[in-house]
């Protein structure tokens, strides 16, 4: 078993890895659209979530996944495209339509290299009852890669801008290729499971216990967002450096490390209906506690919210694996990893919709009441 899982976690870390420090081009991108294009929070926000939408049909991908050529085949032809498109973005100045279109493509195929790996670790996470311990190794990877892209984005946006950030990407691609050479998996190419397609979806789309899994997913991580009104805060009113901006995400991707290494530890002793319950009021005390926003609290939210939302989302990730379908993994996971992306996009919208309407302040208890949604149906979840 820990043969078998050595290299589930090897190719989870060096995927999740490569994802995470695809940010390494988001802080220069943020201060292009903020300072140099005047863009306001509510139209960087639906730019955000235009950029996410490959995110939102994870299930297709992870059905395409399942059926055509195989997990190591995909990861491959993804980080080709990425690699061409790094380039072409660091390479030239370009129009504000054709940037935002390489930015779409770039997130499809991180979306496939994601519905990929996390496909692997539904399988052997569910034969081993490891489902928490790979996700928390796969999200340790990318916190590591946070550390390094929140510290060297800052430092590029400073110093010179978000094409320097897409050129950096192209050694990390080739680098996440020759790892992904050297894994060997034995999950089969195949293509005559596609005829199967329209009892596929009967199954997924039939079954109650996903269905239900879904809508709680969606209630649990809906409310109308607000953390892009509190970047401008931290740019506007604190005056803070990009560089220190870029170190305090940092600071917190230290303590998000911490909370996957404590679910890491605990997954597999925790009873995840109950602790999603508590969360649920600790997620509307933690939104709450924004209407008290100052440099000091800032430095402090962004350190214990970092640490507990990691953990509480690591729950999350391992409810929604520990609910997928046998033999369809990759395309139930993304289903409700979709839908749970959903959510945020909703978030996002929605959150754009309300701030100039009613302001920040109604905006974070609107968000904090908002997190309330699911509780009615804790009850019928299976955890």
């Amino acid at each position: 078993m820990k043969d078998k899982l050595l290299w589930v976690f090897a190719l989870s870390s060096a995927i999740y890895f490569t994802q995470g420090i695809e940010a390494l081009p988001s802080q220069g991108l943020f201060y292009y659209l903020k300072e140099s294009l005047k863009f306001s929070p509510e139209k960087i926000m639906v730019i955000s979530s235009l950029i996410t939408f490959a995110w939102l049909i994870k299930p297709v991908i992870g059905y395409i996944i399942d059926n055509f050529l195989n997990k190591r085949a995909w990861i491959f032809i993804s980080l080709i495209f990425s690699m061409i498109l790094a380039f072409i973005a660091g390479s030239n100045h370009l129009p504000l339509a054709f940037l935002i279109g390489i930015l779409i493509i770039s997130s499809a195929c991180a979306a496939f290299r994601d519905v990929a790996v996390d496909g692997i670790m539904c399988v052997e996470g569910k034969k081993y009852n490891a489902t928490g311990k790979i996700q928390s190794v796969q999200w340790m990877s990318i916190s590591v890669a946070t550390l390094v892209s929140g510290i060297g984005g800052g430092y590029i946006a400073e110093r010179w801008g978000y094409k320097a950030g897409f050129l950096l990407l192209v050694p990390i691609y080739i680098m996440a290729g020759i790892f992904a050479y050297f894994y060997r998996t034995k999950d089969p190419m195949r293509s005559e499971t596609a005829s199967k397609f329209i009892l596929d979806l009967k199954k997924m789309f039939g079954d109650k216990r996903l269905l239900t899994a879904g809508l709680f997913v969606f209630l649990y991580k809906y409310s109308p967002s607000f953390g892009t009104p509190l970047f401008f805060i931290q740019r506007d009113v604190f005056k803070w450096s990009k560089i220190w901006i870029g170190g305090l995400s940092t600071i917190g991707t230290v303590f998000a490390i911490i909370g996957a290494l404590l679910y890491y530890k605990f997954s597999q002793k925790i009873n995840i209906k109950k602790w999603l319950f508590f969360s649920v009021f600790v997620g509307a005390l933690a939104s709450l506690s924004y209407l008290y926003y100052t440099p000091a609290t800032a430095i402090a939210y962004d350190i214990v919210y970092s640490l507990m939302c990691m953990f509480i989302f690591l729950m999350i990730m391992d409810f929604m694996a520990k609910n997928s379908i046998p033999g369809l993994e990759a395309a139930s996971f993304a289903l409700l990893a979709s839908i749970s992306n959903l959510a945020l996009v909703a978030s996002n919208f929605s959150g754009a919709y309300l701030l100039p309407l009613i302001g920040l302040q109604w905006l974070i208890v609107i968000s904090a009441a908002a997190s309330f949604m699911c509780l009615f149906l804790i009850n019928r979840i299976t955890a």
